[in-house]
Order: C-alpha cells, then structure tokens, then sequence
C-alpha cells in the first residue's frame, strides 16, 4: 500500500514521528482486509473487532517529510482467536525503513473478551496468504 509522509507526521525535524508508523502499519492492515472483503465496520455491528494485544517495531532508518513509502501486510500466524501480522515499510528507492510484527485478538466487543475469529473471516485469511 502505497503510503506518503505527511508533515503532520513528522517532527521539528521533518523526520517521521515514531509513533505515526504504528499508524501507517493499521491503514495498512485495514485497506488490506478491505482488499480481501472484510469491512471492519461489518464486524463491529456483530459485536466482533480486532484489537491490537503486541508490537514488536524496529526502526532502521528515518522516513522524511514527502516521501512516498510502501507498507507491506502479510500474516504470518493465523490462530484460532489472533493473527500476527509481519509488517514493513519501505522508501522509494527500496530501503527498509521500519518492520513490526504485530498480534491482533479478535473480541466480542461489548464483553471485552476474547472469541474466536468468525469462520468466514478465517476462510478468507487463509485464501488471502
């Protein structure tokens, strides 16, 4: 997902705050499920959602003010009520800029616990690897 830096993301600096790539790593995950049919807010009205439970981030080498990146989304662990995903950025010129692995639960919502990722969800991860 193509993905360009913001001067709103950056600091003093002109340099990617590095908080905001967490960000650019969930409109990643996001366009990507909508890639593959499962809309979010259609989860949320049956009382499933996803909600972020691990990060693990490295940061390798500063993102500037304008510069358009790539955000890579793959699973690399599909369980019964979580996913891990391996994300990474990359600038234009093909460097890697940050890479995170991050565990996504599924919950019932309105319980705040957790549940198991609904069949239909699970089909579609597994056709979309």
């Amino acid at each position: 997902m193509p993905m360009r830096v913001y001067y709103e993301d950056t600091d003093a600096g002109g340099i990617v705050y590095y908080a905001n790539y967490l960000k650019f790593f969930e409109r990643a995950r996001t366009e990507w499920l909508r890639a593959l049919g499962i809309e979010q807010d259609s989860l949320l009205s049956k009382n499933v959602a996803f909600v972020v439970a691990k990060v693990l981030m490295e940061n390798k080498k500063p993102a500037r003010f304008n510069e358009l990146l790539t955000v890579s989304s793959q699973i690399s662990t599909l369980k019964h009520a979580s996913i891990v995903f391996a994300q990474t950025i990359h600038n234009s010129a093909g460097d890697i800029i940050c890479t995170a692995e991050i565990k996504v639960a599924c919950i019932a919502l309105q319980e705040m616990k957790a549940r198991a990722i609904p069949a239909e969800v699970t089909e579609v991860l597994k056709r979309g690897r």
